[in-house]
């Protein structure tokens, strides 16, 4: 494994250590940002999603 993916690796684990409960929304984020992509109706198939995170996460 490349050094800079590792350290890519490392920081991003951090972020979401530091948190709180940013892991267990991190699922739903992901998600999130992968329907978004769609273009027209991405953001409104995300919503329910976006929600799932602020609840976990606020």
């Amino acid at each position: 494994m490349n050094t800079k993916w590792k350290v890519l690796a490392a920081l991003v684990a951090t972020s979401l250590g530091v948190s709180g409960c940013g892991l267990a929304a991190a699922p739903c984020r992901i998600v999130s940002a992968g329907l978004k992509i769609v273009p027209v109706v991405g953001h409104v198939a995300a919503a329910p999603t976006d929600a799932c995170a602020d609840v976990i996460d606020p």
